[in-house]
């Protein structure tokens, strides 16, 4: 069942891609400029940027962190293409921690990127979209979201807060035109996923992650999760009763 509006081809729609520099973000912006789309792409590093993406993209380097740099960006991005189509923030940081190397100041950072960053990006984005009575919003979350996991004790946290958060803004905007896409990827082949020292279940591509990604917003999901042999398995751990769920989490994290 579609939650969303059916998104019948990207020819010209007007793409904002946050975090694309590396990982499923830059490949979801590639794969958006091959099927016609207006694409802007933002991240810290305009180097990176300006070396993969050129004349093709509109390139906006940008702190997610800096609410007013955002909300800078988003407006010379919809006032160069007279409205924006489509947020998709991808900006999100992970290091491996266990509780007992819990650090004050590296679990801030983690949270101000990962969720204070979408907060940001949502704010600067949802006014004008109302106001068009139309677009969407699209979240990257994780299934690290769903249940507690070894080496997630930030990262997680945060993915849970933005499956809260998208479930809350599709209440609040999906009503008035506004969609809202929740994007809980299982592992994907990233730079980020490369500091995991244990093996991780269906891992895919970037590549993959980015065809999942918008195959979900064509069809206008609210859900986009994948590879679901991985997320419907998480999806049901949570479901469990807490001895079995953490003795399952530890027999097969070895953690």
């Amino acid at each position: 069942m579609a939650l969303n509006r059916i998104v019948a081809g990207w020819a010209k729609r007007r793409v904002w891609v946050v975090g694309a520099s590396s990982g499923i973000g830059a490949a979801t912006a590639e794969l958006l400029l091959e099927r016609g789309a207006r694409v802007a792409v933002s991240a810290r590093s305009a180097q990176t940027l300006e070396a993969r993406f050129g004349a093709r993209a509109l390139v906006e380097p940008l702190d997610v962190t800096d609410h007013a740099a955002v909300t800078d960006v988003a407006d010379r991005i919809a006032g160069a293409w007279d409205g924006l189509d489509l947020v998709i923030d991808f900006a999100g940081s992970y290091r491996a921690t266990r509780a007992w190397q819990l650090d004050a100041a590296e679990a801030r950072a983690t949270v101000e990127v990962n969720l204070i960053g979408a907060l940001n990006v949502v704010a600067a984005t949802q006014r004008r979209l109302l106001e068009q009575g139309a677009g969407g919003i699209a979240l990257v979350s994780s299934v690290a979201g769903y249940a507690g996991l070894p080496n997630s004790l930030v990262y997680g946290a945060t993915k849970a807060a933005l499956i809260n958060l998208a479930e809350t803004l599709w209440l609040d905007l999906s009503p008035r035109g506004v969609s809202v896409y929740l994007i809980n990827p299982g592992f994907v082949e990233t730079p980020l996923t490369a500091q995991n020292r244990f093996r991780m279940p269906a891992l895919i591509g970037a590549d993959q992650a980015a065809r999942e990604i918008l195959a979900g917003i064509e069809r206008g999901a609210f859900d986009i999760h994948f590879p679901k042999r991985f997320t419907l398995a998480m999806k049901l751990l949570k479901l469990l009763p807490y001895p079995l769920q953490f003795a399952l989490v530890r027999r097969y994290t070895g953690l």
